[in-house]
């Protein structure tokens, strides 16, 4: 089977994204799982099918490298608006995305006729109300849990720079503390309107960036007082900044770039 794909990133959070519009393939984990792999493929940290909705502009499905699909990502939903507009699959700049998180609503802002950079409604984020502790690898973490759409787990330290995440990120996203599988932010406070944060994504690894992570990071941010509702808040992310905004009733508001790297043809190959 010969698939037609445009590959994409925000912020150095890079997937694969199909056009569906015609209909879904089969086997999208299986798609995912082949296309994926670094040097070995495509490469990229999974791949999103954009397509058609009975209560939305157009529908979100995204898998990471593993297989497995997620709810929501922050960074693909912006370049599915960046793919719904500059491929005329629909050719307006206030744009609804469904996501198994629920509707999105996307603000798409132009240049040059084509899509540079969007702000998304992510809904509200829930911050739990008591912090989770675990040692790994003999060190003790603060873990502040929060949902957005999907399941995160942030903790502030000094520096976040030495991390060796390869080695303790599978410990946290496989911790039985959090019930399934969960993201991690390892964060560091700039000032109280600048984060710098590396992720470790379930089913993904390490990635360059994670949008719902950076919205996560200012929810526990606020929570823990080192950021303020209503502010804009910059977090720096290994691909680039992210710009949240999060309201006194947990609305979070993410403002990113979205980027067109390519185009291709990849003929994939069930296997048994």
């Amino acid at each position: 089977m010969k698939i037609n794909f445009t590959k994409m990133h925000g912020c150095g959070n890079d997937y694969i994204y199909v056009n569906c519009f015609g209909g879904e393939p089969d086997d999208p984990a299986g798609i995912a799982r082949a296309m994926s792999p670094r040097r070995f493929s495509v490469g990229s940290d999974g791949l999103i099918l954009v397509c058609r909705s009975d209560i939305a502009d157009a529908k979100m499905r995204m898998f990471n490298l593993d297989g497995s699909e997620g709810k929501m990502c922050g960074n693909g939903i912006r370049c599915v608006g960046k793919f719904v507009y500059d491929y005329g699959l629909c050719k307006k700049t206030e744009l609804d995305i469904e996501t198994l998180s629920g509707v999105k609503h996307l603000s798409l802002r132009l240049k040059d006729g084509e899509v540079r950079s969007v702000k998304v409604d992510m809904g509200k984020a829930v911050v739990g109300e008591t912090p989770v502790k675990l040692t790994v690898c003999g060190r003790e973490y603060v873990m502040t849990r929060v949902s957005v759409g999907n399941p995160h787990a942030v903790t502030f330290l000094e520096s976040v720079k030495e991390l060796e995440l390869e080695k303790i990120g599978p410990k946290f996203e496989n911790d039985p503390a959090f019930g399934e599988r969960v993201n991690t932010e390892f964060v560091r406070v700039i000032d109280k309107n600048t984060l710098e944060m590396r992720v470790w994504e379930r089913g993904s690894g390490e990635t360059f960036a994670c949008g719902t992570g950076a919205c996560a990071t200012v929810a526990a941010a606020i929570k823990n007082g080192y950021c303020f509702f209503g502010e804009d808040v910059t977090v720096k992310l290994s691909g680039g900044d992210l710009v949240i905004n999060i309201a006194h009733d947990m609305s979070v508001a993410m403002t990113g770039g979205a980027e067109k790297v390519y185009e291709g043809v990849y003929e994939y190959e069930r296997k048994a």
